[in-house]
């Protein structure tokens, strides 16, 4: 069967086996085009980029261990341009496919990887999250994913957004295969369940299911939301013009408009504005903190349904807009976050946040419930 151009920018049968065997005994793997895979460039989502770009002589820790574990790269997965969008709809390479919902995007920036998983081509699909790059295609697509705390699984080897919230996650069918990834990448941690659920945004009756007492809360019981995403945005597109700045510079036109945007946004972003906005960032974060103490979690939508397929400008930002108001969250005060399905048609699923280091507890307390 010929590989799908929009979901894989190069695939194999496998494309690199197992190194090693484990729990991911002979799961295949799909991995975002961000990742250093050992004989291959990262292309980043756009070719220009790509053309110039030399092959990985290594692996990037996180595909390292899992090919250790037992999983093989089936290949490698297209991503929105240097993972700066979250539609999963690539100027360059298309939509891929979302089998739950075919009228619909799958979401991204981790699109190549959700559709692989979605469509039955891979079992685990490896991306990244920096504002909800996991969690928003992992809802779209009716999946599970696992953004971790940040820090918690090595970045190396990955290319960088914004390294203050990049954080590297996956994307699995079943809660039982998200949890079997977590024995690979994430350090060890607690893992009792919370004692209750602060639900946001219309979610408590599917967070009810998860056998934890649920109460119903308000995203601005612990911040502006508003004020929160213009911190975040500030933050984010200053440290990821730094990161890829001069290549935008030098190649004018090589991305779609609306991501050289974000880029060029973040070019106007003073030293002294970023440093309120992180300021801001770390005490929304001892506030949001204080709030759940040691007994609490929080539930908020995750994302989606994804909007339309050839939807205008005007749409996605607006679409986009309502997304990070709840996947900006987790990302801009460094929380895991776990994403699974309700159950919608057309998918949209709901998001449980943890404090730091509780990555296995949310793992633990999804695979025991569904």
């Amino acid at each position: 069967m010929t590989a799908d151009p929009s979901v894989w920018r190069v695939k194999g049968m496998p494309l690199a086996p197992a190194t090693g065997h484990g729990v991911l005994d002979g799961m295949r793997l799909a991995v975002k085009d961000i990742f250093a895979v050992t004989g291959f460039a990262a292309g980043a989502g756009n070719p220009d980029w790509l053309a110039t770009a030399l092959p990985a002589a290594e692996d990037a820790p996180a595909v390292a261990r899992l090919r250790a574990a037992g999983a093989v790269v089936q290949g490698i997965a297209h991503t929105d341009e240097f993972a700066y969008s979250l539609s999963g709809a690539n100027a360059h390479y298309g939509a891929p496919p979302n089998p739950a919902a075919p009228g619909l995007v799958t979401g991204g920036s981790s699109s190549g990887p959700a559709s692989a998983v979605a469509t039955g081509h891979a079992d685990i699909g490896l991306g990244t999250d920096t504002s909800g790059s996991i969690r928003v295609p992992a809802s779209c697509c009716g999946l599970f994913g696992l953004r971790p705390t940040h820090g918690a699984v090595p970045t190396e080897g990955v290319l960088p957004l914004a390294p203050s919230f990049d954080t590297v996650g996956w994307i699995t069918r079943d809660a039982g295969t998200l949890a079997a990834v977590g024995e690979v990448l994430l350090p060890p941690g607690p893992v009792a369940p919370p004692r209750r659920l602060l639900a946001v945004g219309g979610t408590a009756e599917s967070a009810a299911r998860l056998g934890v007492p649920v109460a119903g809360a308000e995203l601005s019981t612990f911040d502006d939301p508003d004020a929160l995403l213009l911190a975040f945005r500030r933050v984010q597109a200053a440290e990821s013009w730094r990161a890829h700045g001069a290549w935008v510079e030098a190649h004018p036109r090589a991305l779609a408009p609306d991501v050289e945007g974000r880029f060029r946004f973040g070019a106007g972003v003073s030293a002294a504005d970023e440093a309120e906005a992180r300021a801001r960032l770390a005490a929304g974060r001892a506030e949001l903190l204080a709030m759940l103490g040691d007994d609490a979690w929080l539930v908020l939508p995750a994302g989606g349904p994804g909007h339309a397929r050839g939807l205008g400008l005007a749409g996605r930002d607006a679409w986009r807009r309502d997304i990070l108001r709840c996947s900006v969250p987790a990302s801009a005060y460094g929380l895991p976050s776990v994403s699974l399905p309700t159950g919608a048609d057309p998918p949209a699923g709901i998001a449980l946040i943890a404090p730091p280091g509780h990555d296995r507890a949310l793992l633990a307390l999804v695979a025991s419930a569904l």
